[in-house]
């Protein structure tokens, strides 16, 4: 009976398990496959029944043996398609078992939610099986496969959707239970039972609208509203691939919910066909038969029709018992409804949040976490709008596992709204030093996004099986790398692990992400989960208790959802940082500066109108930091503006700079100006500095350049990027003012500034004022010049009277809000306008009982020693907390390392230092307290600075990895070997550190250094300070040939390396002469010296040729400013007087004049050694020199012409090429003093003649006097235009010029072939000595010189002077008519090719040595005819003031100035000059 009755109810259509093979199919099997998966009609699918088609029989059939039994031709395609699809999905099964393999369990999307973050993947398996009603709100479930229906036709296709949705729709509302029928799931026997498929959906919409219609034609008509209620629209979850990339499929599901509310006490019938239909045809017999009314309901995991035909007696006795208890049910639903509603479920994980994202500030402004690192998997669309707070975070690094997170991610969410840089794990290897790859990353200054499963440049994603073994190794280094504590601050960072999707299986990398990261902070204190509901922190927490036996509740956030947790991190900020900010733009307006671009602007501090507005800083806190030596911020000026408060003191150069120096800066027809603000150490330069961006911030795009060691060409980008936001062709444009603090070379402001004028030309932003100006605050430690000059502004230690006054008040101001104001030592040193006695005694009575055994003894000694001998040195807090032993703990807040440094706290602030790698450090509070302090140190504690040295070298707890380590070894290595030039010379040796340990213990200074080449081991300068040290002081030649050897293997390619092996050679031969009491020298002696000299002079051509390389390299690079090495040229020149000395003491050329005139051409090359022993009259008691010096001939011939060659060539850079700046420098001014000293022996040997004599003898052929002559000009250094240019600056008398100008008159008049060279030197010997004395009678005419020029010009010119030649052709030949309306001479209209040959020339000569310099500025061109048109700079200051007045701050429209002065047309014209030169 039991069989008769299922028997039966296959015949309705009933649903039951098919069996897994086609062969074992019965023919009520087949019927049942025809209507559910071939979706034929049901005469269609009777037919088959009829003809006994059972699984053996189906496997056979053809078309034509179903047209033959009745069969439609569609139906008959549809049968025989569905089949052959079925045995090819077997097939395809057999070959590849993993398609059918048991995929891991996963939740179904939560229940009537249509916005939830979820998605399934493919071959997962739903962890509920079909179910009939339990508690009637937990939900019963169906699956439907469905994926045979991918090819049918649409209609089908949409029957077979509503067709089951009804059924499934109108059981629940029966039973009363809620329910969800999943369409994409596979069920035995051809998928694992709950095995998520997915279904392609070609047309969302389609579904959607076909529910409500189908609804219609089924249901009664009066509960079609019911029912439209009850059923809810159909939500189509997305199906990944295991690599979670999209499979562009779907999982339908349609959510039943048969509140009381709606279904009350009714009961639900439905029509077998849609009544829409049969309404609209005319009803068959057969139709009316098939029309009838179903009664469904949930019975265990099916829906059963209880009107369905059956055997039993009392065929409607399980209808009608059912429909008397409808109302029993509908008391249940309610009261099951009512408890669920009951259920208020309370919590406290807002708070807690707040409490462990902050580290328990209960605020983001002051959180004990300096960064945040977050680890994300896929997302999904709908929490997208939920993370606000992320940005607003700015994490350090993001590591993100969805490999569509590029596409449609939180990664493009993010890029949306912040600046972000890109990465992929395998950047994070260590192949290089830390801390350059953190710099390369960008990894603190913005958000590192890393893409840990692929999604990006090929990366391929990986399945969750596989992603461990192929992307595993790299993600750990990742994680590694972040962990070191030279990378992120030691306990100070946070990883919160935010879960948008379930992670539910052993295999997930989140999981392996958490156990990375578990062990590499050995704990998970610094560890937060946020989950989005408790069912996936379930799965989390079960996952991770499993794997690793750890409870991390009490570090989870589950109960609320990303809605909840945006609202709450975000309310944790302050309103300051949540406001909006703006910038100023033309005519007064704002404009808004959007948050993505101020990220961007990554280099840069950038200073807003409204900085601080509507900001709940702590006053008090801030201003009592600034006070006791914290670096001044926004918020002091910003405090002082408020009602109440004193005006922040104002500098007395506060008002030049922006009154003055400013406006005439704005001026400039430049694109980018710069001027220097040169202060002493501690006395409030740079607080002066961003006194005047705050002063100006409503007239200029005011910013800070964080660090100084930043690219300069993405500086440059970003200074240009700033002024044109938001800029319009209309309005004026803002300029920028952009302050640089502490560069270390002036080269690098040039650098910058250069750079930013290049992307002016590249974007084409034209102006006729600067739009960039360069504020440079540097301290002037090393700089001997300190006076105001055109560039530079200069504030001392010293203070005025008003600004004393200022002071006095402002104390009087602190004394009433602070008790402690005694301890504002910083403040008060300015208020005692620096007094030593003040300092001193501050630093006496803090170092009371200071013991150097003590731990932050030491460290206070050190930290001073640092900032002593090297100006903005600092120390990590990481590496204090390390040293001190302080204990750093999360959740506790964080250490106060201050409190570290017990009673001498007060000395010591901290500060953010941004190097490669931001952190935060500690440093002295003032520099004069520092110096105080250390004198303190060795005077009353006698602790000597060798003994902190030695305790700084050796102690490795202070280079272990931690952050600041690399700044503190190069803090270390500056104050070893950074030198203090002077112009003297004797304190430059070595540095101020190394010269104050030998006068203070001399001796120590050795093992000092010894120390510091074990710390130093690869380091090639220290190498070669001890190879200086020991042949400077200890004179000890081996010793320093072997330092030298081993920084010269170090560093190979450097010319002051290989210097210093030339300059040991040199030293060594110098000592061995002064050691030398014999006179005469003796052969034996002579020969070692000469070979020493040899060697000596070797080594320095070496160093000349590396230095060539080195400026070759810099032209190609265009970065490096670095100024032409010319320690190989000097040094040359040094070893050749050395050898002039030597051969001056032996015997064949120190007897009287003969012998000196005949050494004189010896090393001229003018007589060989072999003549001079013939004429010899003692040859044989003089033959072993002879023979000594024949060995060395090559180096003896060459030697005056090479001296002379190196003359001329530095000779030619000096008077030729400048500084870029007005401060001198002291090296350059030590070389040549010492070349003024070689060319006073040079001249002595090789130009001695008297001129007065020469004129007056004339019984001397003309021949000799013109060597005379020559020999003369050649002592004068009047023998190159650049030793005749230089005559306008070394103030050389004018008796001087007039003889140099008759001796060239003579010569040329005398000399029937005129040499070029001195045809050009006498007409530069011309246009000086009219600059000079302008009413000479020693001054040719100008016509007959110009007469001369052209000449010249006209015939051949040597390669070495076309630079003179074409310079003063320029010069002399440039035409009236641009400059006084009149006719252009013949020769002018070369003008352009002489320009052309003349910057040829200039680049030819001078492209090695022109590296950090500029040209320089020999003439003006006036409005006088003739000599007059070249006016000398010097005539120009002088003639408006008595003192030396500087240019930037000239009276250029003074009337004395304009009548000499020409405005000069920005183009010559091209009718009489080849080419259009810009002016």
């Amino acid at each position: 009976m039991a069989e008769q009755g299922q028997m039966e109810n296959e015949e309705e259509g009933k649903p039951t398990d098919l069996p897994a093979e086609i062969k074992d199919w019965n023919k009520h099997h087949v019927k049942q496959w025809a209507l559910n998966e071939a979706c034929v009609d049901s005469e269609s699918a009777n037919i088959l029944l009829q003809q006994n088609i059972n699984g053996p029989s189906l496997l056979l059939l053809e078309k034509s043996d179903l047209l033959e039994v009745g069969v439609t031709l569609g139906p008959a395609k549809l049968i025989i398609h569905k089949r052959d699809e079925l045995l090819k999905l077997k097939k395809v099964q057999l070959s590849n078992p993993t398609t059918n393999q048991s995929g891991r369990p996963c939740k179904p999307y939560p229940f009537h939610r249509h916005h939830d973050a979820c998605r399934y993947k493919a071959n997962s398996i739903l962890d509920v099986t079909e179910s009939g009603a339990s508690d009637y709100i937990e939900p019963c479930h169906e699956y439907k496969g469905y994926i045979h229906m991918s090819e049918a036709a649409v209609e089908s296709k949409m029957n077979k959707f509503t067709d089951e949705v009804i059924r499934f729709a109108a059981a629940c509302m029966n039973s009363r239970t809620n329910g969800t029928i999943h369409f994409g799931v596979g069920d035995k026997p051809d998928f694992v039972h709950g095995q998520v498929l997915g279904v392609s959906v070609q047309d969302k919409e389609a579904y959607v609208n076909a529910l409500p219609q189908a609804i219609e034609g089924h249901f009664e008509y009066k509960h079609i509203q019911a029912a439209k209620m009850c059923i809810k629209p159909p939500r189509f979850v997305e199906v990944l691939n295991p690599d979670m990339t999209s499979s562009e499929k779907y999982v339908i599901e349609v959510d039943i919910v048969p509140d009381f509310v709606i279904c009350q006490e009714n009961i639900y019938h439905v029509f077998s066909l849609d009544t829409r239909k049969s309404k609209r045809k005319s009803k068959s017999k057969e139709m009316e038969k098939e029309e009838k009314k179903l009664f469904f309901i949930r019975d265990s995991s099916s829906s059963r029709d209880l009107l369905a035909l059956t055997t039993f007696a009392k065929p409607m006795e399980e209808y009608n018992r059912f429909v008397c208890n409808v109302s029993q049910l509908s008391q249940l639903r309610k009261q099951a409804e009512e408890k669920r509603l009951s259920v208020v479920k309370s919590s406290v994980q807002g708070s807690r949040l707040s409490e462990m994202i902050t580290g328990g500030s209960q605020s983001l402004d002051k959180s004990h976490f300096e960064r945040y690192v977050i680890v994300t998997n896929k997302s999904h669309l709908v929490q997208l709008d939920s993370l606000g707070f992320l940005p607003e975070l700015n994490p350090t690094a993001v590591l993100d596992f969805d490999p569509e997170s590029t596409k449609n991610g939180l990664m493009k969410h993010f890029e949306d709204q912040s600046t972000i840089n890109v990465h992929l794990p395998v950047q994070y290897k260590i192949t290089e030093a830390v801390e350059d790859i953190a710099s390369k990353l960008k990894l603190t200054r913005n958000t590192s996004w890393i893409l840990c499963n692929g999604g990006i440049e090929g990366e391929v994603p990986s399945d969750v099986d596989d992603w461990l073994i192929e992307k595993g190794a790299s993600v750990r280094n990742v994680i590694s790398f972040l962990c070191r504590k030279d990378v992120l601050p030691h306990k100070r960072f946070l990883v919160i692990f935010i879960l948008f999707s379930t992670v539910s299986e052993k295999m997930d990398p989140l999981l392996e992400t958490f156990s990375t990261f578990w062990q590499e902070l050995k704990g998970i204190e610094q560890i937060l989960c946020i989950c989005e509901n408790e069912e996936a922190f379930t799965c989390w927490r079960d996952l991770i208790e499993a794997r690793y036996g750890l409870d991390i509740k009490a570090r989870s956030i589950y109960e609320l959802s990303f809605a909840e947790v945006n609202g709450t991190v975000l309310s944790l900020w302050s309103d300051n940082r949540k406001s909006s900010r703006f910038l100023p733009c033309g005519g007064g307006s704002k404009v808004l500066f959007k948050k993505k671009e101020e990220s961007s602007l990554d280099t840069l501090n950038v200073l807003c109108v409204n900085q601080c507005e509507g900001g709940n800083e702590d006053k008090a806190l801030i201003q009592e930091k600034f006070y006791k030596g914290g670096k001044v911020s926004w918020w002091n000026f910003y405090f002082s503006e408020q009602p109440g408060s004193m005006p922040f003191i104002k500098r007395d150069k506060f008002d030049f700079i922006t009154n003055t120096v400013l406006p005439a800066l704005s001026s400039l027809r430049k694109s980018c100006v710069s001027f220097n603000l040169f202060h002493v150490p501690g006395c409030g330069g740079t607080t002066l500095a961003m006194h005047i961006l705050w002063a100006l911030k409503d007239k200029f795009r005011c910013a800070v350049l964080k660090d100084r060691t930043a690219d300069h060409a993405v500086v440059a980008e970003q200074v240009v990027k700033l002024l044109m936001y938001e800029t319009t062709e209309q309005s004026p444009r803002i300029p920028v003012l952009l302050m640089l603090d502490d560069f270390e070379e002036m080269d690098d402001v040039y650098d910058l500034q250069q750079l930013i004028e290049k992307k002016f030309v590249k974007r084409d932003i034209g102006s006729w004022s600067p739009q960039v100006i360069l504020l440079n605050c540097t301290r002037a430690e090393s700089w001997e010049k300190t006076e105001s000059t055109e560039d530079t502004v200069y504030i001392g230690n010293n203070l005025s009277e008003m600004e004393q006054w200022q002071f006095e008040k402002k104390l009087e101001e602190i004394e009433k809000t602070y008790k402690n104001a005694d301890t504002f030592y910083a403040f008060m040193i300015m208020k005692k306008n620096f007094s030593p006695e003040y300092i001193q005694g501050v630093a006496r009575n803090t170092l009371k009982s200071f013991n150097i055994n003590h731990k932050h003894g030491q460290l206070i000694a050190v930290l001073v020693l640092l900032n002593v001998y090297c100006k903005g040195a600092t120390l990590s807090v990481s590496l204090c907390e390390e040293f001190l032993g302080l204990q750093t703990k999360p959740h506790s807040g964080s250490s106060d390392v201050k409190a570290g440094f017990g009673k001498f706290s007060t000395l010591v602030t901290c500060c953010t230092e941004e190097a490669k790698v931001v952190f935060e450090a500690v440093r002295m509070i003032h520099s004069s307290m520092a110096v105080h302090c250390l004198q303190e140190l060795t005077t009353t504690y006698s602790v000597t600075k060798a003994e902190i040295t030695d305790l700084l070298l050796t102690t490795d707890k202070l280079y272990e990895c931690i952050q600041g380590k690399d700044k503190l070894m190069k803090d270390v290595h500056t104050m070893l070997v950074k030198r203090h030039h002077s112009v003297k010379g004797e304190d430059s040796q070595f540095s101020p550190l190394i010269q104050d340990i030998a006068k203070e213990t001399p001796g120590v200074e050795e093992n000092v250094l010894f120390n510091a080449a074990k710390r130093f081991e690869k380091d090639a300068v220290i190498s070669q300070l001890l190879a200086r040290y020991q042949y400077l002081k200890k004179r000890d030649f081996r010793e320093a040939k072997d330092w030298a050897k081993n920084a010269k293997d170090l560093s190979r390619d450097s010319s002051y390396i290989s210097d210093t092996s030339a300059q040991v050679i040199k030293h060594e031969l110098k000592s061995a002469i002064q050691s030398d009491k014999e006179d005469p020298i003796k052969p034996e002696k002579l020969k070692g010296y000469l070979r020493m000299a040899q060697s000596a002079t070797e080594a320095f051509r070496e160093t000349q040729e590396i230095a060539k390389k080195e400026a070759t390299l810099r032209v190609q690079n265009k970065r490096d400013n670095s100024p032409f090495n010319t320690a190989g040229c000097l040094g040359e020149i040094q070893v050749a007087v050395i050898i002039i000395e030597i051969l001056e003491k032996i015997p064949v050329f120190s007897s009287g004049n003969v012998r000196h005139d005949i050494l004189s051409e010896v090393l001229s090359g003018g007589i060989p050694i072999q003549d001079v022993a013939t004429n010899d009259s003692r040859h044989h008691k003089h033959a072993s020199y002879y023979y000594i010096l024949r060995e060395f001939e090559y180096i003896l011939y060459n030697l005056r012409h090479n001296m002379k060659k190196h003359f001329d060539f530095l000779d030619s850079i000096y008077v030729n090429l400048g500084p870029r700046f007005t401060l001198k420098d002291s090296r350059e001014e030590r070389t040549r003093q010492e070349l003024f000293r070689c060319f006073h022996r040079y001249s002595d040997l090789f130009c001695k003649t008297d001129s007065t004599e020469l004129m007056k003898n004339k019984n001397l052929s003309i021949m000799l006097q013109i060597h005379k002559g020559r020999q003369f000009l050649e002592m004068r250094k009047a023998d190159t235009h650049s030793g005749i240019l230089n005559c306008l600056s070394n103030d050389t008398p004018t008796d001087m010029m007039q003889k140099i100008v008759q001796q060239y008159d003579f010569i040329l008049s005398k000399n029937p072939e005129r040499n070029v060279r001195e045809t050009v030197n006498f007409i530069y010997a011309n246009v000086v000595l009219n600059i000079i004395k302008p009413e000479s009678q020693q001054l040719r005419p100008y016509t007959i010189l110009i007469d001369l020029l052209c000449q010249v010009l006209q015939g051949q010119i040597p390669y070495g002077e076309s630079l003179a030649l074409h310079f003063i052709a320029v010069a002399l030949l440039w035409p009236q008519h641009i400059l006084m309306s009149q006719p252009a001479p013949v020769a002018s209209q070369k003008l352009g090719s002489y320009v052309s040959q003349m910057k040829t020339s200039f680049w030819n000569e001078m492209k090695s040595v022109i590296n950090g310099k500029l040209p320089v500025v020999h003439f003006f061109l006036g409005k006088k005819l003739g000599y007059g048109r070249l006016v000398c700079l010097r005539e120009i200051k002088w003639l408006v003031t008595d003192n030396h007045q500087d240019l930037l701050y000239l009276d250029w429209p003074h009337p004395k100035l304009q009548a000499i002065w020409t405005k000069l047309k920005p183009k010559l014209r091209t009718d009489w000059c080849e080419d259009s030169l810009q002016v």
